[in-house]
Formats: structure tokens, sequence, C-alpha cells
């Protein structure tokens, strides 16, 4: 499983306006069927330059998904953001392999 995670500090000024428009990107890019899944969070470490920052992380089964997302997809769709939020949106992008999962399990005493 990979991860495609796209890092995001949002000037305050269009903070909401990029909240609602982000909440129709994310299926958009959903649509493209390159991956089964995307997580919005909230980054709660304040940044010394200001601002709001997020995450957005997009799943997926192969890494030929991914390539293929860049190669159809990426482009269009990152276009989208810089026009309509030009320098009021600083993003950086991270591609994590997932190795293992965990999880713990609560036995409830019977």
């Amino acid at each position: 499983m990979y991860i495609y995670n796209v890092t995001l500090n949002i000037d305050e000024s269009i903070h909401e306006e990029w909240l609602e428009w982000i909440k129709e990107h994310i299926p958009q890019v959903l649509s493209t069927g390159k991956f089964e899944k995307a997580t919005l969070t909230r980054v709660l470490v304040e940044e010394e330059m200001g601002g709001v920052t997020y995450s957005v992380q997009y799943k997926t089964n192969s890494r030929e998904s991914l390539d293929a997302y860049y190669k159809e997809d990426a482009d269009r769709l990152r276009n989208e953001g810089l026009k309509r939020f030009a320098d009021k949106v600083l993003s950086f992008r991270t591609e994590l392999q997932i190795i293992d999962e965990y999880s713990v399990s609560f036995n409830k005493p019977e």
C-alpha cells in the first residue's frame, strides 16, 4: 500500500474558502480511479509563518496507480488549486510505502 501525502499551509485570509474547495477537490482526485481512499487531517503544530496546515493522504494499492496519477491527472488537478489560490497556499508532497500495519484490540471480560 502507498500513501501520496500532500501537506498544505493555508493563509488564514482564504482558509474557509479553501476548506470548502478541498472537500470538492478530494472526490475529484478519487474519481480518477487511482486511489482507494483519502483522509483530510489538520496538522496541530502551529507554524512560525502562521496559517493553518492540513495533510491530505491518498491511499493506493500499487506503485503503478500512483505513477499513472502523476502521468495522467496530477498536473491538471494541481493547476486548478494554483489558479484559484495562487500564493496563498504552500504545499509539498511526500510518497510513503506502508510496510506493516498494527492495531490494538481490547478484550472485554465475559
